[in-house]
């Protein structure tokens, strides 16, 4: 039975996570979760008996790719899948160079996620499709040092856009949020529409890590 510990910030995410390893009960063991990486390594020091580390990139305090770094050097038998959905090529190239020894979308379905668990164990490098074909061009084509400090430009979401954000970070839905700011589902509707326009992205996963990204929302 493979041991998994789970790096994740946002509690939502982190229970779709551990819902998905409890779906392969006689192949996986979930072992513990910790919401930003400081916290993951000093529950690591007092149990390191993990064979792999599902790792988010944004967390607060010590982030994903310090926090790799760290745990290559320290505990190099244990394989650290980061689990993101940044999938910019400097998140990638950072995250190869601190030690991550695969790739993965959080969207990735739990069959995925445990060919992947199984693949690592054995020594391979598991990446979902489109990450692959990235790393396979920054192989070819590495990052210049200035291409490597470039920040992206920061999306501007209007107050009440990112009060929505707020809640559906937390995990509530349409008729929960349109109760918490006292508006109809359908505006909560329309403000989502157009917060996925403003950051470009295609779902609510997507559309809370690059706010956390960019320090939208906490």
């Amino acid at each position: 039975m493979i041991r998994i510990a789970v790096a994740e910030d946002n509690p939502f995410l982190a229970k779709s996570i551990e819902d998905k390893i409890a779906l392969f009960p006689t192949e996986l063991k979930f072992k513990f979760q910790a919401f930003n990486g400081k916290l993951f390594l000093e529950k690591l020091v007092e149990d390191s008996n993990v064979d792999v580390i599902l790792m988010d990139i944004q967390m607060p305090e010590m982030d994903g790719i310090e926090t790799t770094r760290f745990i290559s050097e320290r505990y190099p038998q244990i394989k650290v899948i980061m689990l993101t959905v940044l999938d910019d090529d400097e998140s990638i190239f950072q995250a190869i160079l601190a030690g991550a020894n695969g790739y993965l979308l959080k969207d990735e379905n739990p069959k995925m996620l445990l060919e992947s668990i199984l693949s690592i164990v054995e020594g391979g490098a598991p990446m979902s499709a489109g990450i692959a074909l990235k790393a396979l061009r920054l192989l070819r084509n590495p990052l210049k040092p200035e291409q490597q400090t470039t920040t992206e430009k920061k999306p501007e979401l209007s107050s009440r856009e990112i009060d929505v954000l707020n809640q559906l970070s937390k995990g509530m839905d349409y008729k929960q949020i349109a109760e918490n700011l006292i508006i109809s589902p359908a505006t909560v509707r329309k403000h989502i529409e157009n917060i996925y326009s403003k950051l470009q992205v295609h779902n609510k996963m997507e559309a809370v890590n690059l706010a956390q990204k960019h320090r939208i929302i906490d």
